[in-house]
């Protein structure tokens, strides 16, 4: 019996903890979210994070189709003249940058107005990534809004300033498994910054112009 009590005092802890940590994330990045194109401020560089664009069953993710939009909405509004594309090229058959860069161009937006960051593995790379690699400490994350939460909160603690454009959601059905993740993926950042864990790489400046 009190096994069993400690093992349910245990869990509503660990309940409590990630939905404070939730609320914490959420509450302290609120001013710093837009949805509006004619609301959010100019920002010279659009940071676009990105995400898979076909899912394991072949079809389209919408969460990579309402991100391409919300960029080149941002762009074509001109609320930002560059966007730093950021995502996951670990390997040689998976590329997001190029795939997106590609998207981006049939959108109408310049290649010469478009810059890959290849190593942007996870949210943490490619913000600070965006700062310490590409000289960006002021810029507007796009994503949506669950991650446009963290990642700005992530750019508040390494001294950039960061707003957020909130691109199109998806479903609750459709995104609930992302959603449950995202709770974990704040504590993970928190544990991520109480130990200091930067990039896996940095690298060379690469000067964004």
């Amino acid at each position: 019996m009190k096994k069993t009590l400690v093992a349910i005092a245990l869990l509503s802890c660990a309940y409590l903890s990630v939905y404070v940590l939730d609320r914490h994330v959420s509450n302290a990045t609120r001013n710093k979210l837009y949805r509006s194109v004619k609301k959010i401020p100019y920002n010279r560089v659009g940071l676009l994070l990105g995400t898979i664009k076909t899912l394991p069953n072949g079809r389209i993710n919408l969460y990579y189709i309402y991100r391409i939009h919300a960029a080149s909405k941002l762009y074509h509004s001109h609320k930002i003249d560059y966007i730093l594309v950021s995502g996951d090229n670990s390997r040689k058959t998976y590329d997001e940058p190029t795939t997106i860069k590609k998207d981006l161009q049939a959108k109408g937006i310049p290649e010469n107005r478009i810059y890959l960051d290849y190593a942007g593995f996870r949210t943490l790379d490619s913000v600070v990534r965006a700062q310490k690699v590409f000289g960006q400490n002021k810029f507007t994350v796009i994503s949506q809004r669950f991650h446009n939460e963290r990642a700005v909160f992530l750019a508040s603690r390494n001294n950039i300033q960061a707003i957020g454009f909130n691109a199109k959601d998806v479903t609750v059905f459709y995104g609930l498994k992302t959603k449950i993740r995202e709770r974990f993926a704040r504590v993970k950042m928190f544990l991520d910054i109480l130990f200091g864990i930067r990039p896996k790489f940095l690298g060379k400046k690469i000067t964004i112009e």
